[in-house]
């Protein structure tokens, strides 16, 4: 029987096998499936909870963190080989903007996102070193039949292209604008081609300054899908958010430098399982510990807990234990990898995306796009770029 905590009336024999549980979490092997994440805003965490320090730093990594009336803004900076073993990231810059409230589809947040993209965005061609009067191709990767996978496309179509009038007019170009090309070079299965191979002649032949390419990736927290956008200047891998990795989008490749946009649209089901049960579990713990006066029916409206609520529910390692067996008494990312280990084998890993998704990608697309024409043009701003784009 559970008491008020969970924890139960332990006797002699449950303390040993308790005991036992604890050795074999202690030895099981976990390591060859790791968790799955294009962040690296989740990345620091995991590398944060594994060293365990008291401090939350990571050797070599830089961190900046502001909280600004629901937009959550980070700047990761990976500064030594040493953080970038640690977060499984390569060195670079990297800014992140996480909005949960983006899931509402609230107009007047969009707007303020927008903004907040806009002004971070110019601060981050800025710190990297990017030219004001660069030339800049826009690659959208993925595919555009894929919903999930469309999110590249969607920002070229509303992107503001001004390449071809410098070179057929320039004498009409006004003051404020740049170069700016785009493309959209679909997938190996629809074209034949490696999507590197085509952007490696496109950059020989049009020759931009910069590459920003933008990109759908795949998170480790259900809370980050469709609310989070990333920068980085590492590159990309196209295909990797789903374990396709193929030949890499970055400077050495190239030789221009390569900014990556992307936005996660899918979680595994490992992810989902796993958030499930940590659900399960803390609605247990919060059942088990109502006060006096509190409703204790489940199905009483007044007693349904947010998932802001449910996070939040500190559970002890011996009540997690106690009630999961070995399994709770695994770390976070152990229990995901374990989840993983079971359902890779089985094929039963699937790539799931939220039943919205065509909102979300419409929504973010057309966020990251305006926030772009912004950014690259001085002429354009949060309040007329509806007038410059499509």
């Amino acid at each position: 029987m559970f008491d008020k905590n969970g924890q139960g009336q332990l006797n002699q024999q449950g303390t040993s096998s308790q005991e036992n549980l604890q050795n074999q979490s202690a030895s099981l092997d976990t390591g060859r499936f790791p968790v799955r994440t294009d962040l690296a805003r989740e990345a620091h965490d995991m590398a944060v909870q594994e060293q365990g320090s008291p401090d939350g730093g990571i050797p070599g990594v830089q961190i900046e963190e502001q909280d600004e009336e629901g937009i959550v803004t980070s700047w990761i900076r990976v500064e030594s080989e040493e953080g970038a073993q640690a977060l499984g990231k390569a060195q670079g810059t990297y800014l992140t903007l996480e909005v949960p409230g983006l899931r509402s589809q609230d107009s007047m947040l969009q707007e303020r996102v927008l903004k907040k993209f806009t002004q971070e965005f110019e601060r981050y061609l800025a710190e990297i070193g990017i030219d004001p009067n660069a030339s800049i191709l826009i690659v959208g990767l993925g595919n555009q039949n894929v919903t999930a996978d469309a999110l590249g496309p969607f920002v070229v179509k509303h992107s503001m292209v001004t390449r071809h009038l410098f070179r057929l007019m320039p004498e009409q170009v006004e003051e404020g604008y740049r170069p700016v090309s785009a493309i959209a070079p679909g997938v190996l299965g629809t074209t034949g081609m490696e999507t590197s191979e085509i952007i490696f002649g496109v950059v020989e032949r049009t020759q931009p300054d910069v590459i920003i390419a933008i990109d759908s990736l795949a998170s480790r927290a259900l809370s980050r899908v469709n609310t989070t956008i990333q920068v980085s200047d590492v590159g990309i891998f196209p295909g990797s958010g789903v374990g396709n990795k193929r030949l890499p989008l970055n400077q050495d490749s190239l030789g221009i430098p390569v900014i990556a946009i992307g936005i996660p649209t899918v979680v595994d089901a490992a992810t989902i399982a796993h958030d499930t049960a940590e659900f399960v579990l803390a609605h247990i713990h919060r059942e088990m510990n109502q006060g006096k006066g509190k409703p204790t029916n489940p199905l009483d409206p007044m007693n349904r807990a947010s998932v802001k609520e449910l996070q939040s529910q500190e559970i002890s390692p011996e009540s997690r234990q106690h009630m999961l067996g070995m399994v709770g008494g695994l770390e976070v990312d152990e229990k995901q990898q374990l989840i993983q280990e079971v359902l890779e084998p089985l094929g039963q890993n699937l790539i799931v995306t939220p039943k919205e998704v065509d909102a979300f990608i419409g929504d973010m697309g057309k966020m990251v796009a305006l926030g772009l024409n912004c950014a690259l043009h001085d002429a354009v701003t949060p309040e007329n770029v509806s007038a410059h784009s499509n």
